[in-house]
C-alpha cells in the first residue's frame, strides 16, 4: 500500500475526533475547550513530521484550538521507555510492573522533544489526553484475522519489537484489549490511539497489508464495543493515508480523495 505524507487537513480531522470524544459526557460539542487543555503524544518520526509547522501542522492546530501540547521521542523518560512505541510495547507502558513510573512521568511531561508550535504559556497541571502512535514498521502484522486471541499472562507479544515473529494479529489484539484495563481505571484521562501508519506497497505483501487492514477496522468498529467508559477514542490513521479516489478507496494508489465530502 502507498504511504502518503500528513497533511493540515488530517490534523483538522484528529482535532474533530479529540473535541467530540472527549465532549461524550456532556453531549457532542465540538467547540475547542474554554482554556487551554494539556496533551501529550508519544511518537517517533512520523509523529514528528505530522507535528512539525512545515509538515503536518498538527502542533499549529492543535495550538490555536486551545491544546497545550508536549511529546516523547527516542531517549525519553525513564528506562528510555520512549524508545519503545511497538505494540508490544504498549503492555509495559499502561499495563506491566513499571506501568506506575512510566505513566508518571508521561502525565508530568511538559517539554518538547521535537519541533513544532505551542502555547506559549503551561497551564499548569498533569496532561489530561494522551496520544500514543506505533510507527510504520507494526503494519508487517502476521498470522491471521481468524487468530486467537491469547491471555495476557501468555500473550507472546508482551515487551516485543514488532520484528519478533510474535507480532501476530491475535497477539496484538490481545495487548489492546489489556489496555482498556488501565484506561478504565483513569477515566479522568483521554487516551486517544493512533493507528500505525501502512507501509509502502514494495515493503510489504497482499498477506501483511490485509492483516493491517483488518486489525485497524477492528480497533475501530470492535475493540471498543461493551467498554464502559468514553474517555477512549481511536483516530485511523492508517486509512486516513491509504483512501483514495478509486471505485473501493483503496484501489487506484494514484488518484487521491483531498477535497471529496466523503474523502480522507
Amino acid at each position: 500500500m502507498r504511504r502518503f505524507h500528513p497533511s493540515a487537513a488530517r490534523a483538522a480531522c484528529l482535532l474533530g475526533c479529540l473535541l467530540s470524544t472527549a465532549a461524550l459526557a456532556q453531549g457532542l460539542n465540538t467547540s475547542p475547550p474554554s482554556s487551554p487543555v494539556k496533551l501529550i503524544f508519544i511518537h517517533h518520526s512520523t509523529g514528528q513530521a505530522w507535528l512539525g509547522d512545515t509538515h503536518g501542522q498538527l502542533g499549529l492546530t492543535l495550538r490555536d484550538n486551545g491544546y497545550f501540547v508536549s511529546d516523547t521521542n527516542y531517549g525519553w523518560g525513564p528506562s528510555s521507555i520512549g524508545d519503545r512505541t511497538d505494540i508490544g510495547h504498549w503492555y509495559d507502558w499502561f499495563s506491566g510492573p513499571n506501568r506506575e513510573t512510566y505513566t508518571s512521568a508521561l502525565y508530568a511531561e511538559y517539554g518538547q522533544h521535537c519541533t513544532y508550535s505551542r502555547l506559549g504559556a503551561d497551564p499548569g497541571g498533569a496532561n489530561e489526553i494522551v496520544m500514543f502512535k506505533s510507527c510504520f514498521p507494526n503494519s508487517h502484522l502476521r498470522g491471521s484475522p481468524s487468530d486467537a486471541v491469547p491471555p495476557i499472562g501468555s500473550n507472546p507479544l508482551r515487551s516485543q519489537y514488532c520484528s519478533s515473529s510474535y507480532h501476530t494479529v491475535g497477539n496484538a489484539k490481545g495487548i489492546y484489549i489489556e489496555l482498556l484495563n488501565y484506561f478504565a481505571l483513569h477515566p479522568e484521562k483521554l487516551f486517544v490511539v493512533i493507528t500505525a501508519p501502512p507501509l509502502r506497497s514494495g515493503d510489504t505483501n497482499p498477506t501483511y497489508a490485509a492483516n493491517a487492514r483488518y486489525f485497524n477496522d477492528w480497533l475501530v468498529n470492535e475493540w471498543l464495543a461493551g467498554y464502559a467508559y468514553h474517555n477512549v477514542a481511536v483516530f485511523d490513521f492508517y486509512s486516513v493515508l491509504t483512501s483514495n479516489g478509486g471505485s473501493t478507496r483503496i484501489n487506484d494508489p494514484d488518484t487521491h480523495d483531498l477535497g471529496w465530502a466523503a474523502g480522507n
